[in-house]
């Protein structure tokens, strides 16, 4: 099969359509996962009696089944005890909760990274606990565990194109639909490739640069 540049062409304006819809997607899903992985995390540390148990349980099964599962079960069978979720509803929800069970371990690792000496200030202050996390722990627990927290979000990225078995018209399966539609596969899916590239390759260089500016700041508190 023979590569044709028009027929390449005339597929860009829906590609790029579903590339937003997967950024989209992608933005959401990791502000959901960030917040609830941070609220995980707390939790664990804190060992709040039986929420902790539940949500480290909880953790284990999300990180033991397949996403497309957990897809399936929230856009397919929810509905059956509750009212029903748009395609990209659920896409969100399925992987923002998804990505907050590996969020939860990457912030927990940041806390127990925390220096002591940041805590013993903290209870030295006598800080009222919102203001102990807000304004001393959470920002120096941030920058060390930023890094791996890119690193999920452009995971989470390149992982959406699952979504697209549950109806959401993202740049997968927009490719999907084109190919299906004229039995030409080449020109689709070799484009989404290159769009995925086209997002990738930058957060992948982004997300290096920041690695090492915490590895130097770090560098230069330990002198």
């Amino acid at each position: 099969m023979t590569w044709d540049w028009s027929y390449a062409a005339s597929l860009l304006p829906d590609l790029l359509h579903g590339l937003v819809v997967t950024v989209q997607v992608t933005l959401l899903a990791s502000a959901l996962a960030i917040v609830l992985g941070i609220g995980m995390a707390v939790t664990w540390h804190l060992r709040v009696t039986v929420l902790s148990p539940l949500l480290l349980g909880f953790a284990r099964v999300v990180r033991g089944t397949p996403l497309l599962v957990q897809l399936y079960i929230i856009f397919f069978l929810l509905p059956d005890v509750m009212p029903a979720l748009s395609p990209t509803t659920s896409a969100v929800l399925g992987l923002g909760l998804n990505y907050s069970c590996y969020m939860a371990e990457a912030v927990r690792a940041g806390l127990a990274g925390v220096p002591v000496g940041q805590w013993e200030v903290a209870t030295a202050l006598n800080l009222p606990p919102r203001k102990m996390w807000t304004r001393i722990i959470l920002p120096e627990m941030i920058a060390p565990t930023l890094p791996v927290i890119g690193n999920y979000i452009n995971s989470m990225f390149k992982i959406s194109a699952l979504v697209s078995a549950i109806s959401v018209v993202d740049v997968f399966n927009a490719a999907t639909i084109a190919g299906n539609s004229t039995y030409r596969y080449l020109e689709p899916f070799t484009m989404v490739g290159l769009l995925y590239l086209t997002v990738s390759i930058p957060v992948t260089i982004l997300l290096r640069l920041a690695e090492n500016r915490v590895a130097q700041r770090q560098g230069s508190h330990a002198a």
